[in-house]
């Protein structure tokens, strides 16, 4: 190990046991006190230090950071230091002066503008926990009661088909024919754009909320919405849909109304926030509420956003005519989940 120190200039005549090598630097920096070191011959062997290790540049950075974190948590040691920048940047600091003498470190100021932003983070992140750890209560009960609607649903579309079947049955062994019940629910979709549409058909749609090319919109059976049906069945088709076809059209292209926002309904939460002071919590009871037309039709046929559906795979027949005549416009009745299969 070489050791070289001293008020006077640098030579090999001032030998104080002050070290030029890593190895030595290292070890001085364990215990100063030992070396007999002075701030005048430390900047001396940082100086030749610095010399000696030129060439390696690269750990300069790395060192910084130890010696920062050297600062910060005492209990880390200072291992070694290497690297000329990294040296002659810790000689400026009163710290290191300090640290090489043997001195007690006091702890650098501390802003009171930080240490209130310190205080509001932990606030934040104290109450932010706590939402979470409610939220993730919540959702485990909704899991359970979600599991059990949909258990519930199954059971009832599937009474519903068998007690249709049965009815068929027994009207034919009578020698007669069962009529189904008249539909509830009605999908529209529009298949003609602008061009020659007389003003109030313009406001008919509008009001449908079939403002574009092959827009389609879920609707309430009743004679106002009849009347207007037929008032722009030239530029609509519409039909009955089926619990396949309500369950495809949500499930794929469904899109909720929140906050005046056109939302995806990726998460059950959507549904609960907008639907929620209703009973709906999840996809299954509004895909429910939809096709069964309940009480609260209203309120989740509005929530969800019209269906922007694709141009129907095979094109469209003729849609300047009726779809009695071979066209495709007006009432299809069952025919239109065909039609939504291709558009989906």
């Amino acid at each position: 190990m070489h050791y070289i120190a001293g008020p006077g200039p640098i030579t090999q005549a001032h030998q104080h046991k002050v070290p030029t090598t890593s190895e030595g630097f290292s070890a001085a920096l364990k215990n100063p006190k030992s070396q007999h070191l002075t701030p005048l011959s430390v900047s001396h062997s940082l100086l030749v230090f610095t010399q000696h290790q030129r060439s390696n540049r690269r750990r300069g950075k790395s060192d910084l950071k130890l010696f920062n974190s050297h600062l910060y948590y005492p209990n880390i040691p200072l291992i070694s230091l290497n690297g000329p920048l990294t040296i002659e940047k810790l000689l400026k600091s009163l710290q290191l002066r300090r640290i090489l003498m043997g001195e007690e470190v006091v702890a650098a100021f501390v802003p009171e503008s930080v240490m209130k932003k310190r205080k509001r983070a932990e606030e934040w992140a104290a109450a932010k926990k706590t939402v979470v750890e409610a939220q993730k209560k919540k959702n485990a009960e909704n899991r359970k009661l979600i599991f059990k609607r949909a258990e519930q649903y199954v059971k009832e579309y599937s009474e519903h088909e068998k007690g249709l079947i049965r009815l068929k049955r027994e009207a034919k062994l009578k020698g007669g024919f069962y009529v189904n019940p008249e539909a509830k629910l009605l999908f529209i979709i529009r298949i003609r754009g602008i061009n020659a549409m007389d003003p109030k058909s313009r406001k008919i749609l509008q009001l449908l909320r079939l403002r574009q090319i092959f827009n389609g919109v879920f609707l309430k059976v009743n004679k106002a919405t009849m009347n207007m049906l037929h008032r722009v069945e030239p530029y609509v088709t519409y039909g009955y849909p089926n619990l396949k076809s309500v369950r495809e059209l949500i499930y794929k292209r469904g899109y909720g109304k929140l906050n005046k926002q056109r939302i995806a309904l990726t998460d059950n939460s959507i549904i609960e926030q907008a639907l929620g002071k209703h009973g709906i919590i999840c996809m299954e009871d509004l895909i429910h509420e939809i096709l069964t037309v309940g009480p609260h039709f209203k309120e989740a046929n509005n929530f969800l956003w019209p269906f922007k559906l694709s141009a129907p795979s095979g094109g469209l027949k003729k849609k300047r005519n009726h779809y009695v005549e071979g066209g495709d416009a007006g009432n299809r009745e069952d025919f239109i989940n065909e039609l939504i299969r291709r558009m989906n």
